[in-house]
């Protein structure tokens, strides 16, 4: 490294998040960023361990010595193919990633503040963009052609690494936009959708040919291709089937956030159809990614309260023995949303859902304990009877999502993201991704 004592002279600096009351009025991204010269010193934090255990916790293999050491030394270029080598989209995981890399930083071990290496992911993808390093390439073709169902972070990696290899690829995706879960399932203000378009066109312009608003299913895949790449995600989310179920005002997480997006897109809806907090007092049930999602959305359209609760009981703060270093640690997670106006508990059952005049107005919980179970393994619930009323005009469902049952597919077709493995990060499913295409490429051109 440039600065090998680096860490020990300069502290951990995070470029933090625009100030609330500004941030709230709008779904610009919340984060801010640093100038060049603090995030070059913030690349200099990095030890260049013996053993980098940022690489090992990373799906994509990244490898953040050598790209920071790049960026310290302000060779943004080196930095950025050295990233780009290992990343498709460090532009999508640069700003929504939950950094595993940084919670197996040695820093973090030591000091509990690891390199941001997150934030510099991003700064040098967006200098890349800006300097003008990333240009439209052309590629020889091979005479193959591969059809990618889904445009996920899956299916948009896979597409990446098959038109590199040579092959002619197709995107199919059945919504207006392209994009899936990156589109539709991520809120603007921590993902603007400019940042996808602006993907999509420069892979376009490399010869990824997209055609959004056609579904496609895999009992019957378009014929003309010599294979295929099946990338449709996790679409059933996890149902809550209690009484009071069928009440107005309960909705799944996706159906609000996908239709905020597209509002924000320009789509118009009924007064119906429009699933506002305005004014609502907003239940989120859920606590996870998702729900701190819906968090957000809630107070920038304007609910009155925003209350988030959760089956399991609350994480420890600050480490946790069970999930020890250099592992991904199971602690209370404060989001940006949650910074912004929100209620949170912990070990409460929801049984029914009340109404009035067939529209929600509260939700029945119950307090529950975890006992350990015998022999290990997963606890057990137990029902204490403490049960209480949670005021609700609108109910959001972020409970997760169901594994799809693979489906029987030919010997030319291959499943990949959270199509293969359930819901998983995005970080993950561009992993997943580009696995497929390297087994695509190995079904079609057998090395002898």
């Amino acid at each position: 490294m440039g600065n090998p004592k680096a860490f020990l002279t300069i502290p951990r600096q995070e470029a933090g998040y625009r100030p609330i009351h500004e941030r709230i009025t709008d779904f610009s991204e919340v984060e801010q960023t640093l100038n060049t010269s603090d995030r070059k010193l913030q690349a200099s934090r990095c030890m260049d361990c013996g053993v980098p255990f940022c690489h090992w916790a990373c799906p994509l293999g990244n490898r953040p010595p050598e790209f920071q050491d790049a960026m310290y030394k302000g060779k943004w270029e080196e930095a950025f193919q050295i990233l780009s080598r290992t990343n498709d989209f460090p532009e999508f995981t640069g700003r929504i990633c939950p950094a595993l890399c940084e919670k197996s930083c040695v820093l973090q071990l030591s000091i509990h503040a690891p390199v941001t290496i997150r934030e510099d992911e991003a700064a040098i993808i967006e200098a890349a963009f800006r300097e003008g390093y990333i240009k439209p390439k052309h590629y020889p073709r091979n005479g193959k052609k591969v059809a990618v169902i889904g445009s996920g972070p899956a299916g948009l990696a896979a597409a990446n690494q098959l038109n590199k290899k040579g092959y002619e690829v197709t995107v199919f995706e059945k919504l207006e936009y392209i994009g899936g879960l990156l589109r539709f399932g991520i809120p603007n203000f921590k993902l603007g959708k400019n940042i996808i378009d602006r993907r999509i066109r420069l892979m376009e312009a490399e010869g990824v040919t997209f055609k959004p608003n056609t579904e496609i299913t895999v009992q019957k895949l378009p014929e003309g291709f010599d294979a295929y790449c099946v990338c449709t995600g996790t679409p059933q989310a996890r149902d809550l089937a209690i009484p009071g179920r069928d009440l107005k005002g309960i909705h799944f997480a996706m159906e609000m956030l996908a239709q905020q997006n597209r509002v924000l897109a320009g789509q118009t809806f009924t007064k119906e159809e429009r699933i506002d907090a305005r004014g609502k007092h907003v239940l989120v049930i859920g606590g996870g990614d998702t729900g701190s999602d819906c968090i957000g959305t809630s107070n920038r359209q304007g609910a009155a309260s925003v209350t988030q609760i959760e089956i399991m009981p609350k994480p420890p703060v600050g480490d946790n023995p069970a999930t020890p270093w250099p592992q991904w640690p199971v602690v209370l997670k404060t989001s940006s949303s949650h910074e912004e106006g929100c209620t949170r508990r912990w070990s409460l059952s929801s049984t029914k859902f009340i109404g009035k005049n067939g529209h929600v107005c509260g939700v029945e919980v119950e307090e529950v304990e975890w006992v350990p179970a015998e022999g290990g393994g997963r606890p057990v619930m137990k029902p204490t009877g403490k049960k209480e009323v949670i005021k609700a005009d609108l109910v959001l469902l972020a409970m997760g999502f169901l594994k799809p049952e693979a489906p029987q597919l030919p010997p030319n077709a291959f499943l990949a993201g959270d199509a293969a493995t359930g819901a998983s990060l995005v970080v993950k499913c561009i992993a997943g991704g580009r696995k497929a295409a390297e087994s695509i490429d190995r079904f079609l051109s057998p090395k002898n």
